[in-house]
């Protein structure tokens, strides 16, 4: 299947020179300005959040069971953090695709916000769900091409999104040519 080719293409920019993936170094990474990638210790510190100039918080692993980060608004209340939460699982199966837009959305209010706002997009990793919403975001407000965006955020931190996840993004950008072509 076309799809199966591509999502080995894309893995192929998520691994180093040996054909291997890596586990990110650190808690968190900028992989685009005013945009952090980072894990649940990172999410869970505010001092650190504050440390780094982070005013707005996006939870891609919102809920309370062991694959989630269980934070929340009342988490952040009095820090002045804007946090949102999406709940999703890092499953294959779990379609991460229908937060495409709304991810997109929380973080372009986060990088528009006029205290140069500064968002951290985490799951408990910050490896497979929080930088899916990057990559979307990067190509459904900044243009960018599937293979750019994730090239973008592997530049700056190891990532590897599920192979399910990959196959969303591919559909994504089927979706944004398809729309580019109609109102060309």
């Amino acid at each position: 299947r076309m799809s199966d080719f591509m999502v080995n293409v894309l893995n192929e920019l998520l691994v180093d020179e040996h054909g291997l993936y890596n586990l990110p170094c650190d808690h968190c990474d900028e992989v685009f300005p005013g945009i952090l990638v980072g894990d649940a210790e990172i999410a869970r510190s505010i001092r650190n959040l504050h440390r780094l100039g982070v005013t707005h918080v996006l939870n891609a692993a919102h809920g309370t069971t062991l694959m989630h980060v269980e934070t929340g608004p009342a988490f952040y209340e009095g820090s002045g953090i804007v946090y949102h939460g999406i709940p999703a699982c890092d499953l294959d199966s779990y379609d991460l695709g229908k937060f495409f837009e709304e991810g997109a959305e929380f973080i372009e209010k986060a990088l528009s916000h006029p205290k140069a706002g500064r968002v951290l997009v985490h799951c408990r990793e910050g490896y497979s769900r929080s930088p899916s919403l990057v990559v979307a975001f990067l190509m459904l407000r900044r243009g960018r091409d599937v293979q750019s965006a994730l090239r973008q955020v592997r530049s700056c931190r190891a990532i590897g999104p599920n192979d399910g996840f990959l196959r969303q993004l591919l559909h994504l950008e089927y979706k944004l040519a398809e729309q580019r072509e109609a109102s060309a």
